[in-house]
Protein backbone atom coordinates (compact mmCIF):
# COMPACT_ATOMS: atom_id res chain seq x y z
CA UNK A 1 0.00 0.00 0.00
CA UNK A 2 1.73 2.89 -1.30
CA UNK A 3 0.06 6.26 0.09
CA UNK A 4 -0.20 4.21 3.29
CA UNK A 5 3.75 4.30 3.05
CA UNK A 6 3.77 8.12 2.50
CA UNK A 7 1.27 8.98 5.01
CA UNK A 8 1.75 7.32 8.40
CA UNK A 9 -1.87 8.71 9.47
CA UNK A 10 -3.40 6.92 6.22
CA UNK A 11 -1.63 3.70 7.35
CA UNK A 12 -3.31 4.30 11.20
CA UNK A 13 -6.66 4.32 9.08
CA UNK A 14 -6.15 1.58 7.38
CA UNK A 15 -4.46 -0.51 9.77
CA UNK A 16 -7.66 0.65 12.34
CA UNK A 17 -10.20 -0.69 9.54
CA UNK A 18 -8.24 -4.33 9.35
CA UNK A 19 -8.02 -4.90 13.21
CA UNK A 20 -11.89 -3.78 13.44
CA UNK A 21 -13.12 -7.21 12.15
CA UNK A 22 -16.41 -5.94 10.96
CA UNK A 23 -17.02 -2.31 8.54
CA UNK A 24 -16.59 0.65 10.63
CA UNK A 25 -18.22 4.66 9.83
CA UNK A 26 -16.02 7.79 9.44
CA UNK A 27 -16.80 8.40 12.77
CA UNK A 28 -16.13 5.16 14.37
CA UNK A 29 -12.33 5.59 12.69
CA UNK A 30 -12.35 9.24 14.08
CA UNK A 31 -13.19 8.23 17.56
CA UNK A 32 -10.55 5.23 17.90
CA UNK A 33 -7.77 6.87 16.12
CA UNK A 34 -8.42 10.50 17.98
CA UNK A 35 -8.33 12.66 14.98
CA UNK A 36 -11.11 14.67 13.19
CA UNK A 37 -13.68 13.06 11.04
CA UNK A 38 -12.78 15.52 7.81
CA UNK A 39 -9.45 14.20 8.03
CA UNK A 40 -10.48 10.42 8.26
CA UNK A 41 -12.58 10.71 5.01
CA UNK A 42 -9.58 12.51 3.22
CA UNK A 43 -7.91 9.09 4.10
CA UNK A 44 -10.57 6.41 3.39
CA UNK A 45 -11.44 8.41 -0.07
CA UNK A 46 -7.79 8.12 -1.51
CA UNK A 47 -7.62 4.46 0.28
CA UNK A 48 -10.88 3.70 -2.23
CA UNK A 49 -9.38 5.12 -4.93
CA UNK A 50 -6.33 2.54 -4.81
CA UNK A 51 -8.39 -0.48 -4.19
CA UNK A 52 -6.78 -1.48 -0.38
CA UNK A 53 -10.57 -0.58 1.22
CA UNK A 54 -13.95 -1.31 -0.10
CA UNK A 55 -16.84 1.64 0.66
CA UNK A 56 -20.26 -0.14 1.52
CA UNK A 57 -23.61 1.40 2.15
CA UNK A 58 -25.55 -0.65 5.25
CA UNK A 59 -29.61 -0.10 4.98
CA UNK A 60 -30.71 0.58 8.67
CA UNK A 61 -32.63 -2.22 10.52
CA UNK A 62 -34.85 0.18 11.70
CA UNK A 63 -36.01 3.99 10.54
CA UNK A 64 -33.26 5.68 9.53
CA UNK A 65 -30.58 6.48 6.96
CA UNK A 66 -28.43 4.24 4.85
CA UNK A 67 -24.99 4.61 7.06
CA UNK A 68 -21.36 4.39 4.45
CA UNK A 69 -19.06 2.19 6.27
CA UNK A 70 -15.61 0.99 5.25
CA UNK A 71 -13.53 -2.27 5.57
CA UNK A 72 -10.11 -3.44 4.29
CA UNK A 73 -9.51 -5.67 1.48
CA UNK A 74 -8.90 -9.41 2.19
CA UNK A 75 -5.67 -10.04 0.56
CA UNK A 76 -1.83 -9.35 0.93
CA UNK A 77 -0.53 -5.83 0.68
CA UNK A 78 0.53 -5.54 -2.90
CA UNK A 79 2.51 -1.84 -2.56
CA UNK A 80 5.18 -3.72 -0.49
CA UNK A 81 8.52 -4.08 -1.83
CA UNK A 82 9.79 -7.22 -3.87
CA UNK A 83 12.63 -9.53 -4.41
CA UNK A 84 12.45 -10.89 -7.76
CA UNK A 85 16.58 -10.52 -8.02
CA UNK A 86 16.78 -12.65 -4.99
CA UNK A 87 14.08 -14.96 -6.57
CA UNK A 88 16.22 -14.94 -10.16
CA UNK A 89 19.53 -15.32 -7.84
CA UNK A 90 18.01 -18.39 -5.66
CA UNK A 91 16.99 -20.09 -9.14
CA UNK A 92 19.82 -19.95 -11.16
CA UNK A 93 22.14 -20.88 -7.76
CA UNK A 94 20.00 -24.00 -7.79
CA UNK A 95 20.31 -24.72 -11.58
CA UNK A 96 24.23 -23.98 -11.28
CA UNK A 97 24.57 -26.35 -8.99
CA UNK A 98 22.77 -29.44 -10.79
CA UNK A 99 26.12 -30.04 -12.96
CA UNK A 100 27.30 -29.81 -16.27
CA UNK A 101 24.03 -29.44 -18.19
CA UNK A 102 22.84 -26.65 -16.29
CA UNK A 103 23.74 -24.55 -19.76
CA UNK A 104 21.91 -26.30 -21.88
CA UNK A 105 18.77 -26.57 -19.33
CA UNK A 106 18.90 -22.51 -19.65
CA UNK A 107 19.01 -22.91 -23.64
CA UNK A 108 16.53 -24.52 -23.78
CA UNK A 109 14.32 -22.58 -21.23
CA UNK A 110 15.48 -19.45 -23.90
CA UNK A 111 14.16 -21.24 -27.06
CA UNK A 112 10.78 -22.05 -25.47
CA UNK A 113 10.10 -18.59 -24.13
CA UNK A 114 11.37 -17.21 -27.53
CA UNK A 115 8.95 -19.01 -29.38
CA UNK A 116 6.58 -17.97 -27.02
CA UNK A 117 7.09 -14.15 -27.02
CA UNK A 118 8.00 -13.79 -30.78
CA UNK A 119 5.02 -11.98 -32.92
CA UNK A 120 4.47 -14.80 -35.65
CA UNK A 121 4.59 -14.07 -39.35
CA UNK A 122 1.50 -14.25 -41.49
CA UNK A 123 0.29 -17.64 -42.30
CA UNK A 124 1.88 -19.40 -44.90
CA UNK A 125 4.51 -17.31 -45.75
CA UNK A 126 8.30 -17.26 -44.69
CA UNK A 127 10.44 -14.29 -43.76
CA UNK A 128 13.46 -13.16 -45.64
CA UNK A 129 16.92 -13.26 -43.46
CA UNK A 130 16.29 -9.63 -43.59
CA UNK A 131 12.54 -9.87 -42.14
CA UNK A 132 13.17 -12.17 -39.75
CA UNK A 133 16.54 -10.39 -38.38
CA UNK A 134 14.22 -7.17 -38.58
CA UNK A 135 11.64 -9.17 -35.99
CA UNK A 136 13.79 -10.75 -33.52
CA UNK A 137 15.46 -7.03 -32.68
CA UNK A 138 12.12 -5.73 -32.23
CA UNK A 139 11.92 -8.43 -29.68
CA UNK A 140 15.17 -7.81 -28.09
CA UNK A 141 14.38 -3.92 -27.82
CA UNK A 142 10.76 -4.91 -25.90
CA UNK A 143 13.12 -6.52 -23.49
CA UNK A 144 15.40 -3.92 -23.02
CA UNK A 145 18.38 -5.09 -24.78
CA UNK A 146 18.87 -2.16 -27.11
CA UNK A 147 19.66 -3.81 -30.20
CA UNK A 148 21.33 -2.48 -33.41
CA UNK A 149 21.79 -5.10 -36.43
CA UNK A 150 25.24 -4.73 -38.13
CA UNK A 151 26.11 -6.40 -41.78
CA UNK A 152 23.00 -5.93 -43.51
CA UNK A 153 22.01 -3.80 -46.47
CA UNK A 154 23.32 -3.50 -49.63
CA UNK A 155 21.80 -7.30 -50.70
CA UNK A 156 23.54 -8.47 -47.72
CA UNK A 157 21.97 -10.52 -45.21
CA UNK A 158 21.97 -9.35 -40.93
CA UNK A 159 25.43 -11.24 -39.66
CA UNK A 160 25.32 -9.75 -36.14
CA UNK A 161 22.83 -8.05 -33.19
CA UNK A 162 24.77 -5.73 -31.01
CA UNK A 163 22.89 -5.44 -27.90
CA UNK A 164 23.77 -2.32 -26.11
CA UNK A 165 22.06 -3.08 -22.66
CA UNK A 166 21.51 -6.58 -20.86
CA UNK A 167 18.17 -5.86 -18.77
CA UNK A 168 20.10 -8.94 -16.69
CA UNK A 169 23.10 -6.82 -16.05
CA UNK A 170 24.19 -8.26 -12.20
CA UNK A 171 22.72 -11.77 -12.41
CA UNK A 172 24.76 -11.92 -16.13
CA UNK A 173 28.13 -10.64 -14.17
CA UNK A 174 27.47 -13.44 -11.14
CA UNK A 175 25.75 -16.39 -13.24
CA UNK A 176 27.22 -15.39 -17.16
CA UNK A 177 27.07 -19.44 -17.88
CA UNK A 178 23.08 -19.51 -17.63
CA UNK A 179 22.06 -16.26 -17.95
CA UNK A 180 23.33 -15.49 -21.81
CA UNK A 181 22.54 -18.89 -22.63
CA UNK A 182 19.41 -18.26 -21.95
CA UNK A 183 19.52 -15.29 -23.76
CA UNK A 184 21.07 -16.90 -26.94
CA UNK A 185 18.24 -19.39 -26.76
CA UNK A 186 15.58 -16.70 -26.54
CA UNK A 187 17.11 -15.52 -29.91
CA UNK A 188 17.16 -19.52 -31.58
CA UNK A 189 13.72 -19.88 -30.26
CA UNK A 190 12.73 -16.63 -32.07
CA UNK A 191 13.84 -17.37 -35.16
CA UNK A 192 13.21 -20.94 -35.15
CA UNK A 193 9.05 -20.00 -34.69
CA UNK A 194 9.19 -17.75 -37.13
CA UNK A 195 10.31 -20.52 -39.95
CA UNK A 196 13.51 -17.86 -40.77
CA UNK A 197 16.39 -18.94 -42.93
CA UNK A 198 18.77 -17.65 -40.11
CA UNK A 199 20.04 -18.59 -37.00
CA UNK A 200 21.60 -17.55 -33.97
CA UNK A 201 24.66 -19.12 -33.74
CA UNK A 202 26.64 -18.03 -31.21
CA UNK A 203 26.19 -15.07 -28.13
CA UNK A 204 29.41 -12.65 -27.48
CA UNK A 205 28.91 -11.68 -23.76
CA UNK A 206 30.58 -8.48 -23.18
CA UNK A 207 32.16 -8.41 -26.18
CA UNK A 208 33.45 -4.99 -26.00
CA UNK A 209 33.07 -3.65 -22.74
CA UNK A 210 29.60 -1.47 -23.49
CA UNK A 211 27.92 -4.37 -25.64
CA UNK A 212 27.85 -8.65 -26.54
CA UNK A 213 27.60 -9.64 -29.85
CA UNK A 214 25.00 -12.19 -31.21
CA UNK A 215 26.07 -13.51 -34.56
CA UNK A 216 23.85 -14.75 -37.39
CA UNK A 217 24.16 -17.56 -40.35
CA UNK A 218 21.86 -18.50 -43.02
CA UNK A 219 20.29 -21.65 -42.23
Amino acid sequence: MASARKSPRRRQVFEELRAAGTPLGVTEVADRIGVHPNTVRFHLDALVAEGTVERRVEEPAGPGRPRTVYAAQQGMDRGGSRGYRLLAQILLSHLASTGPDASAAATDAGRAWGRFLIDPMPPFRRPTAEESAARLTALLDDLGFAPTLEGDGEGRAPERIRLRHCPFLELAEEYGQLVCPVHLGLMQGALAELGAPVAATRLEPFAEPDSCLAHLAPV
